[in-house]
Parts: C-alpha cells; structure tokens; sequence
C-alpha cells in the first residue's frame, strides 16, 4: 500500500496536486477492500467512517483523478453502475470476470486464456491489441446448489 500512496504522491505533485486526506481516505478504502468491486457510493459509504465530512461528489472526482491516473481501474459488470479496482503493475491488462446471476456474487479470473487468440487476431486482422475484457454470467457454487 506504500508503494501506492507515494506513486500517487508523486503523480498527483506532477499534475500540481496534492495528496489531500480525502484522497488518501478514498484510495486506502479501495486498497482495504481489494477484490470487492465496490461502486461509487459504497467507496463514498466506507470512506466516511474515517473521513465523516467528505461529499459524494469529491468521491467521485477522486475516482476519476485516480482513474485517469491509472491507479484504478473502472469496471462495467453490466448491473448499471461503474465499479473499481486498483490496479497492480503484475498484470498486463484488466482480468476477467465471472459473474452470478442469481446472487450478484463476482469472481475474478485469474489466468488469461486468451493471449494465443489474441496473437491469432493480432496477425490476421493487422491489429494491436493493447487490452480486452471479458465477462462470464452464469451460476455461482452456492447458487447452483439451492
């Protein structure tokens, strides 16, 4: 988590920004709930226990800072609202999702079993993939066993 906090320092001084509390407040919660997927308004929730006077609205031009940023990640899981990660400088681009349709649960695809297809795509169409996201819906362990 340090090595997070003072890459955003640094970034944030590049931009002429400072590393405020709310900023701080608002990346520890993403970093503490890791795997979460949390919305914008569950980021804002857990980050006014610590940080009670913080708006929606700065939690929201924080996400996009940190966002454009490239400390976090937006993700669309298709339940209409925008989700976040942080990002980690292990992976070459976003993992993949699986998603259950019954409870919501989401799980993260670790391996990527598509770096062969993207090579065969990449030379037969003369397209650079930079990165790619895929979704599985189905039925989690404990869905399908109700």
């Amino acid at each position: 988590m340090l090595e997070t906090m003072d890459t955003l320092k640094g970034r944030l001084k590049e931009k002429g920004s400072k590393l405020t509390p709310q900023r701080r407040a608002t990346l520890n919660v993403i970093i503490e709930n890791k795997g979460e997927h949390l919305n914008t308004e569950e980021i804002y929730e857990l980050v006014r226990k610590d940080c009670p006077e913080i708006g929606l609205a700065t939690v929201y031009r924080t996400l996009q800072l940190l966002e454009e940023m490239d400390i976090i990640s937006r993700i669309n899981l298709d339940d209409g609202c925008s989700r976040y990660e942080i990002k980690t400088d292990d992976e070459d681009h976003q993992h993949h999702h699986l998603i259950c349709q019954e409870c919501s649960k989401i799980i993260e695809v670790k391996i990527d079993l598509l770096d062969h297809l993207e090579k065969e795509i990449e030379k037969e169409y003369d397209f650079d993939i930079k990165d790619h996201k895929l979704k599985f819906f189905g039925l989690c362990t404990d869905c399908k066993q109700k």
